[in-house]
């Protein structure tokens, strides 16, 4: 084990046979884990054999406790830092302390394991070249339903996670934003003894879960199929703009800039203009 470095260690998801042989090493090794809840921590180390400090850094302390963790860093300790379930950062906490440790020049060094956004992707049928994490959607219906709309022209995956309490009515502002009929999947309680991965239309999803209660509880990760392109729309003298463009400039801008001269919505040209860029 190196002194004076922060290890950012992926936690099971569910499955606790699902931790790695170096993540358990870390762990019993560094000087303190910092972990997301010590009430659901502490229970899961123990069973592992674990028994080193924790020290409890969440969203609401976690600005406070920055300054101190790199002290304790730079004197030379090592710490570990570990979320609830999962890849730390990806929707938890931990993005203040590694920014400070990479401004600090503290040395970060990632122990890799399950991530609940990769595990749902893997296994859901849709295509997996390019996605889009976007992580909790809002709270409210709203706000809810502007985040969406900005990502129904989206053509890649979009990934989102969900709690219990909310997954009903977010998947019904998904049904209204991008469509009953766009395809979907819910996979809940992923590597856990209920696990289930519904793959179907956002209409008959809604259904599913107002049917059945089971399907609304435990921890879930939303995916929605990409909107289909219609390339059609686009005529070949706007592809031929936008093919100049990019020569020139970054995709943004040239869809822009050819918004401007062809007066097709740059909402429209922008994922076309991707579609070129990758070709």
């Amino acid at each position: 084990m190196d002194k004076g470095v922060l290890y950012i260690v992926a936690m099971p998801i569910g499955n606790r046979a699902d931790i790695t042989d170096r993540a358990k090493e870390v762990l019993a090794a560094v000087d303190c884990i910092a972990v997301e809840d010590t009430r659901h921590s502490r229970p899961l180390l123990k069973s592992l054999g674990i028994t080193t400090p924790l020290m409890a850094v969440h969203e609401h302390n976690e600005t406070k406790l920055v300054a101190r963790l790199i002290e304790r860093l730079q004197a030379g300790e090592s710490l570990a830092l570990i979320s609830d379930a999962g890849t730390p950062l990806i929707s938890d906490p931990g993005f203040p302390l590694v920014r400070a440790c990479q401004q600090a020049g503290v040395r970060v060094s990632p122990v890799p394991g399950p991530s609940a956004a990769i595990c749902a992707l893997s296994a859901a049928g849709l295509p997996t070249d390019r996605f889009l994490f976007e992580g909790f959607p809002a709270r409210t219906s709203s706000a809810r339903c502007e985040q969406f709309d900005r990502l129904k022209s989206e053509a890649m995956t979009l990934i989102f996670y969900e709690s219990s309490h909310r997954i009903a009515e977010s998947l019904a502002d998904m049904a209204k934003v991008f469509g009953g009929d766009r395809h979907a999947v819910i996979a809940r309680e992923l590597t856990k003894l209920h696990e289930t991965i519904l793959s179907q239309p956002l209409d008959q999803l809604c259904q599913v879960l107002a049917e059945d209660s089971n399907q609304r509880r435990g921890e879930f990760v939303v995916l929605i199929a990409g909107a289909v392109r219609d390339s059609d729309a686009i005529d070949p003298e706007t592809q031929r703009i936008l093919e100049i463009l990019l020569e020139e400039m970054p995709t943004k801008k040239a869809a822009a800039i050819a918004s401007k001269i062809t007066g097709i919505k740059k909402n429209r040209l922008y994922p076309f203009a991707l579609t070129l860029k990758v070709e």
